[in-house]
């Protein structure tokens, strides 16, 4: 069994707004990437971004320069 760790986790209305966020984040260099939504929260699109703890100050300026309004933005063991 995996064993479940901390991570910040970035919920989005639509897939549009994920994938946006995803080309933003690849062309900048910001760690993460594109999860299938964790059970634990319900959202728009299915999709969530997934990055180490502890950054929500960066992902947040992030989410604000690409334009992108997130549904949710939390901290969950997955």
């Amino acid at each position: 069994m995996r064993r479940r760790e901390a991570r910040l986790i970035v919920a989005f209305r639509t897939t549009h707004d994920a994938m946006t966020f995803e080309d933003y984040c690849h062309q900048r260099g910001a760690e993460g990437r594109l999860i299938p939504l964790p059970r634990e929260i319900s959202a728009g699109c299915g999709l969530a971004w997934s990055a180490p703890p502890g950054d929500a100050a960066r992902l947040r300026q992030l989410l604000s320069d690409a334009g992108v309004s997130p549904q949710h933005v939390l901290e969950l063991e997955i």
